[in-house]
């Protein structure tokens, strides 16, 4: 029986530590594919912002949201669901709201959780011939199956 103790537990120890490597894994994986999320929406809204973007630079971007995803910004009007975000971006690109005087989008910092990343990032502006940082603003994205369900602007 001793011999067979010996035996199990250095197995067992083995088990726990194999499911504790492989749990990083997933949870490094995970945090690698929201920060991978963050950097494509913010890439894909910077060609949007550019003058001769199209309407299908939008729709590519609206493919990183859920079906119910809503975006969130207090400042400037509140709650906006997925259509009524769409519609908004549409019609700036139609108003020519979309000049190319954002030159970058720079991530400053992220903090990474469960299915949810924060932000602080600064939009680089053309302003007199010349890049300027804007000031830095908080944003929280928020995920679920592997796409972007809310997007709350802090600024």
């Amino acid at each position: 029986m001793k011999t067979y103790l010996k035996l199990l537990i250095p197995l067992f120890l083995i088990l726990v530590a194999t499911n504790q490597i492989n749990a990083q894994d997933v949870t490094k994986d995970h945090k690698d594919s929201l920060k991978t999320m963050v950097k494509k929406y913010y890439d894909l809204n910077l060609k949007i912002f550019q003058a001769n973007s199209t309407v299908e630079d939008i729709n590519n971007a609206f493919e990183l949201f859920t079906k119910d995803f809503t975006y969130v910004h207090p400042k400037y009007g509140g709650i906006y669901t997925r259509d009524d975000l769409y519609k908004g971006y549409v019609r700036n690109q139609k108003n020519g709201g979309y000049d190319g005087k954002i030159k970058e989008i720079k991530i400053l910092n992220e903090i990474i959780g469960l299915n949810a990343v924060v932000v602080q990032k600064v939009f680089v502006k053309k302003k007199d011939g010349k890049t300027e940082d804007g000031e830095p603003q908080m944003t929280l994205f928020e995920f679920k199956n592997g796409k972007i369900a809310r997007i709350f602007e802090y600024w």
